[in-house]
């Protein structure tokens, strides 16, 4: 069944290219990098960003250091496990003019905020599950039990999936335009060929890639 959205018209996805991979940083490096992007992002947008985490640690520390900043220039910075459960949040969200919401897993799917109010989603970095979870490990050691790669076969198609759900926030009728931004600099290089992967899986948006000020530009533009 074909989609009623046409989204080469109506979704941009931007690949950043100049932060650091999380996977050769530490998590409080990556940090710091995703809050200054972030800001300048929320500039660009003017609030209507909904950014999705993988980690409540991550996302703690990102909005500490983005939140007093962004307060001081008039925008609401609501952060999941600080202000109340998700319907709390989203009720919050739909309500303020210049809102940017902080969010993990529960966050990237089923999330429905059609028109104008959500113009913005961010994904942090790409959402592979830990290997460290009990249920995830005894999958992916049953895989390589097997002579199956854990990865091609089990962690990759998820995170794929999960990427696409959060994709899907952005474009919720005819009507809606937005932009996605990818942080996880993984997507656009050309290291990571699993990358396209991930954009393959998309429903044919526009994408470009580049710096985040350069990204900034481009998407002030496109809303």
């Amino acid at each position: 069944i074909g989609s009623p959205f046409a989204y080469a018209e109506q979704a941009l996805v931007c690949m950043v290219t100049d932060l650091p991979s999380p996977r050769e940083v530490t998590e409080d490096v990556f940090a710091r990098a995703t809050a200054a992007a972030l800001v300048e992002l929320v500039r660009a947008t003017q609030g209507r960003m909904l950014v999705l985490f993988t980690s409540h640690r991550m996302l703690a520390e990102v909005s500490w250091l983005i939140s007093g900043r962004l307060e001081e220039e008039g925008y609401a910075v609501l952060t999941q496990g600080a202000e109340g459960g998700r319907a709390r949040l989203l009720d919050e969200f739909r309500c303020l003019p210049k809102a940017v919401l902080l969010g993990t897993s529960s966050f990237w799917e089923g999330v429905d905020v059609p028109g104008d109010t959500l113009s913005c989603v961010v994904v942090v970095r790409l959402p592979f599950w830990p290997p460290t979870l009990p249920i995830v490990e005894a999958r992916m050691e049953s895989l390589e039990q097997r002579g199956i790669s854990s990865f091609e076969n089990y962690s990759l198609p998820q995170a794929v999936l999960r990427f696409r759900q959060g994709f899907g926030r952005l474009v919720r009728s005819r009507t809606d335009r937005g932009v996605v931004v990818v942080l996880d600099s993984r997507l656009a290089s050309p290291r990571y060929r699993y990358g396209q992967k991930f954009l393959r899986a998309l429903p044919g948006p526009a994408v470009v890639s580049g710096p985040v000020s350069y990204l900034a530009e481009r998407i002030s533009a496109w809303l």
